[in-house]
């Protein structure tokens, strides 16, 4: 899968600007940089490219439309990512105390999309971030990158780095975890630095839940008591994702929705 996202952002310009768009709903499969530039109107130009592949499973996608470079290679990680995805699911359902199929139920994993970043060696890292400080919209984010470093996380109010592990991949809570948990999982803030060598190569698979037909999402029922009251009022997951991306990427969506 590195390999697969190496040689598709490494092609001729000519061959990508075929899959260029800024524009998220224009097509399934974009190429993109600067993707949270204009939509959460940030300041700062990000160093880095992005593929973006929706519908992989959820069949609103023909291979035929993926670049032929990674198309195999893709479909092949995709799957095996989404069996992971369950398992998590499964363990994560159990660590609340709730049956194994609770949150697989809630269709939190109904929707996916992966994302193949490539940063380029930064003559100048000090000046911009691959991805400045953030959450992640979604339920849960799988990440696979390669040995170069560069993904943090905040922990203790201090940027920690997430070492790369040889075939190890980073699991992230996303936003709309936390809120299902009613706060028992946190939303994991990270970021990405950019360094003088590289290319640095990761890729994100991102699990939400159902926009269409609207359905609605809030802190579990079984975790809510007198004790332990909701947290968080129920929204649309449109509403939410709307929100998020009309303010600045580094702000958090939560308090949005918070009672």
């Amino acid at each position: 899968m590195i390999d697969g996202t190496r040689k598709f952002h490494e092609q001729d310009v000519e061959v990508k600007k075929e899959y260029y768009s800024s524009d998220s709903t224009a097509r399934r499969v974009r190429y993109d940089s600067n993707l949270h530039l204009y939509k959460t109107k940030g300041k700062t130009a990000y160093w880095k490219d992005s593929l973006i592949i929706s519908g992989l499973v959820s069949g609103h996608n023909e291979p035929e439309e993926m670049p032929e470079v990674c198309r195999k290679t893709s479909l092949e990680y995709i799957n095996h990512v989404v069996k992971l995805e369950d398992i998590l699911l499964g363990l994560l359902s159990e660590a609340l105390g709730l049956k194994t199929n609770h949150l697989k139920a809630t269709e939190c994993d109904k929707k996916q999309v992966m994302v193949c970043h490539y940063y380029p060696a930064c003559p100048q890292p000090e000046l911009t971030l691959g991805t400045q400080k953030h959450t992640d919209p979604v339920f849960l984010t799988i990440v696979l990158q390669d040995q170069s470093g560069g993904l943090q996380v905040m922990c203790d109010n201090q940027w920690a780095d997430v070492t790369p592990i040889e075939h190890g991949l980073v699991v992230n809570i996303g936003d709309l975890l936390q809120i299902l948990s009613n706060d028992k999982f946190v939303s994991a803030i990270h970021r990405v630095v950019v360094k003088k060598v590289g290319p640095r190569i990761s890729v994100a698979c991102f699990f939400n839940g159902v926009s269409t037909p609207p359905k609605l999402y809030g802190p579990i029922k079984e975790l809510i008591s007198e004790e332990n009251p909701p947290l968080y009022k129920d929204f649309p997951l449109v509403d939410y994702v709307t929100k998020f991306f009309s303010k600045p990427l580094d702000k958090t969506g939560l308090d949005l929705f918070r009672l």
